[in-house]
């Protein structure tokens, strides 16, 4: 086989895992074993592992969805004109993707699923809205919603209370066998659209880490490990510019190919190890880029320039590899190094003893981190108009990140945080999300200098304005709120805890910002700013 290496192709092996060669061969020892034993019975405390009635729940939900499918394409089939033969073998297939398709869901997660159909039925027509007419008189489904213009366009729906994303890709054969080969290339990716290539590989990038790690139920458990760290450290969302769930399993991955008899304890260690010293941008790769010739791009930043400005390289494995991690920020980037470092320092204290897996799970205490938030509301007449706007803005949300990167040069740096929030005395349907603020570490600030952020909230005020989908009660509203003026409601116990008597965030900023009217959106009034400025000045 033919790969792509550093602009050149190189031959690579077949007997081992991917091109990094192990750093260490060593397996578990009896202090690994043990802890091997304690980590899964924290994850098991945590809940990471659902039970046996859910499983078979979740299980049943894409057989349903098979049936559904294929007796769609042989409706269409036959409207069109074929014969009865070719409408008996009309077909279409169901096939899991994403964490399911990886082994390691968990209670309550989406079902991630692929629906691969033949040439003549298309994306725009049959599925959006045929298919999803048909979905929509069933019973056991609610709250769908298309999102046709998506990178990877998506249903999303809820069959019978379990949370489903439906993709769909045309291949060009006018009967799809039902023991398709989705990892044939030829088969499935010859004179297809890009939106086609995105939702194959969401299956056939998962079959591809399966077979290039040396244990797959220590990757497996790891994997849960880290997607639960993450999560719990606010670092778990790629439509923000974290990471997603593919970006995780390939970075575990790695980690089990560079130690490839460790145990899951001590792979999470080493996760911490290699991630707190990764310099980046080196992309991490499982495997090398391979050119199947069939004229997609790959990434290469010697010949895309896109992918030189990428600050977290993090490479798919099946062709046509492209960086999983492209919507990472200098500022997410700057968090994400921070968590890896903390968890890296945890790690090190449970191999002496002096911790146990509970530490490496805190929850980030995101709201005493900063002084200032940047706090974006959003709000519907129902929980379906609501569901459709907060998913607009809140994709929007990582642009907002970039553009106060751009606009102040890096030197206020900004944290988007996953998390929704909920006012439970609000009536109207309603969400929250924070954004926390700070200097750049160094930055000097001269008396009185100031951070305009107007024309940057103008910006990201017209970059949500775009939206096609407005209806009457539709609003959204940013403002500026320092720590002391935090509602409650983000606070799990409901109230704010008492600070520590030493300070251990550095005091960056004392007022707020206000600006003019935003129509779909308003900067709220905060302090003793004049009121057609958007400012944040420097406490320091």
């Amino acid at each position: 086989m033919e790969c792509l290496v550093d602009g050149s192709f190189v031959s690579q092996s077949s007997n081992q895992y991917g091109n990094a060669k192990p750093i260490s061969n060593a397996g578990p020892n009896r202090d690994n074993l043990q802890r091997d034993v304690e980590l899964n019975k924290f994850l098991a405390k945590a809940g990471v592992y659902g039970s046996k009635e859910e499983e078979m729940r979740r299980e049943e939900v894409p057989r349903q969805l098979d049936q559904i499918v294929k007796n769609w394409v042989k409706q269409l089939t036959d409207q069109r004109g074929y014969n009865n033969q070719m409408v008996e073998q009309a077909n279409a297939i169901i096939f899991t993707i994403g964490s399911q398709r990886l082994g390691v869901n968990g209670p309550g997660a989406d079902i991630d699923t692929l629906c691969v159909g033949p040439s003549y039925v298309n994306r725009e027509e049959d599925f959006f809205v045929i298919l999803h007419d048909i979905l929509a008189k069933r019973e056991e489904v609610s709250e769908l919603q298309a999102i046709p213009k998506a990178h990877v366009p998506v249903m999303k729906f809820k069959f019978n209370g379990i949370s489903v994303d439906l993709l769909y890709a045309s291949i060009s054969v006018l009967i799809v066998p039902e023991d398709l080969d989705i990892s044939n290339v030829s088969m499935s990716l010859y004179n297809v659209d890009g939106c086609t290539v995105r939702s194959l590989n969401a299956c056939r990038d998962a079959d591809q880490i399966l077979e290039l790690v040396p244990n797959v139920e220590n990757f497996r458990i790891t994997l849960r490990c880290i997607k639960l760290w993450a999560k719990t450290r606010c670092v778990y969302s790629n439509v923000i510019g974290f990471l997603g769930g593919i970006s995780w399993a390939l970075l575990v991955a790695h980690v089990c190919q560079l130690f490839p008899n460790a145990s899951p304890s001590m792979l999470v260690t080493h996760f911490f190890k290699v991630y707190s010293q990764w310099r980046w941008p080196n992309p991490v790769m499982l495997c090398s880029i391979v050119d199947d010739k069939l004229g997609f791009l790959v990434w290469n930043p010697c010949k895309n320039q896109n992918d030189r400005t990428h600050q977290m390289p993090i490479i798919t494995p099946a062709y046509p590899s492209v960086n999983s991690s492209y919507n990472v920020s200098k500022s997410t980037l700057r968090v994400m190094n921070e968590q890896f470092q903390f968890g890296n320092k945890i790690c090190e204290e449970i191999d002496q003893n002096k911790a146990s897996w509970s530490a490496l799970f805190e929850p980030y205490q995101f709201f005493d981190s900063y002084k200032n938030f940047l706090k974006v509301s959003i709000v519907a007449n129902d929980a379906d108009d609501l569901r459709i706007l907060k998913g607009w803005v809140e994709s929007r949300l990582r642009l907002l990140t970039l553009l106060i990167e751009w606009d102040t040069n890096g030197m206020l740096q900004c944290h988007p945080n996953p998390t929704e929030y909920i006012d439970s005395s609000k009536q109207r349907p309603h969400r929250f999300f924070f954004l926390g603020l700070r200097r750049k570490e160094g930055f000097k600030v001269e008396e009185e200098q100031q951070f305009d952020l107007q024309e940057t909230i103008e910006e990201f005020k017209d970059r949500v304005n775009v939206f096609r989908s407005w209806r009457p009660g539709m609003d959204f509203f940013i403002s500026h709120v320092l720590r002391k003026q935090l509602p409650s409601f983000v606070f799990p116990e409901g109230y704010r805890k008492p600070q520590p008597s030493q300070q251990t965030t550095p005091q960056i900023f004392e007022k707020g910002f206000n600006g003019k009217k935003c129509s779909g959106g308003s900067l709220e009034r905060k302090l003793k700013i004049k009121m057609d400025l958007t400012e944040i000045i420097d406490e320091a």
